[in-house]
């Protein structure tokens, strides 16, 4: 047996001058296996165009929750016992105009938060103004420092009795979340992104409302969403400076000890507390950008 004999034995030598096609390390041959089928695979559902961004449960829960509740609450209230004062406190659409007056205060103090709140936010964030913004946040601060039936007392020696005085003291009271909320989400931009939007020619305005507004919607909307449970629970104080609501139910029950006018008083008002939370939580998901949006 020769050298060559020796050194080849066990291996078949190609005919004809052909090379062996080389073997993959196993590690490649994984990669390989792993990349070819992923090249043919569907798109994932995240990435389909036209997906649903709100589940079937965040739609029905909280709606069929409030019928079964306000069903069973009318029920009880039928069948409840009521003397003629408590029919005086509920007769005549009593409910139904302490019910609208509750929605008008929480609208029109929610709208005069968002017009205060919102562009002293965006100003507080430039480079002129930045420097006020600890002094505007110690007065914003102030309205949630000060209980809110004191504030309203105060504001009626002020203003007077009437709704003026109610919506004046919400605004102060729920301005601070939509404040903080909007500085934080405009704050917590990486500056790259806002550089990178100067370089390519975009202007001061453009920036913000292209670039910085978009990102920081998140935050802003959970500020609004806190801004408007705060005002539907303050809107029941409203009845001490005559401003109407459903506090004028809760406080009649209280005062003539009338417990079927209190409770239905005050199932109203949390029933329109979780009313408008779920439509402020489903109005946050719906208007997030869709960069930025979760599963829900």
């Amino acid at each position: 047996m020769t050298a060559g004999d020796g050194g080849g034995a066990g291996r078949e030598v190609p005919r004809g001058g052909e090379r062996p096609a080389r073997a993959l390390p196993e590690d490649e041959e994984v990669v390989a296996a792993d990349r070819e089928p992923a090249s043919r695979e569907a798109p994932t559902p995240s990435a389909a165009r036209g997906e649903r961004r709100i589940s079937w449960q965040k739609w029905t829960f909280m709606p069929s929750f409030l019928v079964l509740a306000l069903l069973a609450t009318w029920l009880w209230f039928r069948g409840a016992r009521l003397d003629s004062i408590a029919h005086q406190a509920v007769d005549n659409g009593k409910v139904w105009l302490a019910l609208r007056q509750h929605i008008e205060l929480t609208a029109v103090s929610t709208l005069f938060v968002l017009i205060i709140a919102i562009p002293l936010g965006i100003a507080l964030t430039r480079a002129g103004l930045r420097r006020l913004t600890p002094f505007a946040m110690a007065v914003a601060n102030l309205g949630q420092a000060v209980p809110a039936l004191g504030l309203l007392v105060l504001l009626v020696i002020w203003l007077g009795i009437g709704a003026r005085s109610a919506i004046t003291g919400m605004v102060i009271y729920a301005v601070l979340p939509v404040l903080a909320n909007t500085i934080a989400g405009l704050r917590g931009i990486d500056p790259t992104l806002t550089e990178a939007a100067r370089g390519i020619g975009m202007s001061p305005m453009g920036v913000l409302g292209r670039v910085e507004l978009p990102l920081a919607v998140p935050l802003i909307l959970a500020g609004v969403r806190t801004a408007l449970v705060l005002n539907v629970g303050t809107a029941t104080l409203a009845t001490f400076g005559g401003g109407g609501g459903l506090g004028d139910l809760i406080s009649a029950g209280i005062i003539t000890q009338r417990m079927p006018v209190l409770v239905l008083g005050s199932v109203l008002t949390v029933a329109l507390a979780l009313l408008v939370e779920w439509l402020a939580s489903l109005a946050e998901l719906l208007l997030r950008p869709r960069g930025l949006e979760v599963a829900a």
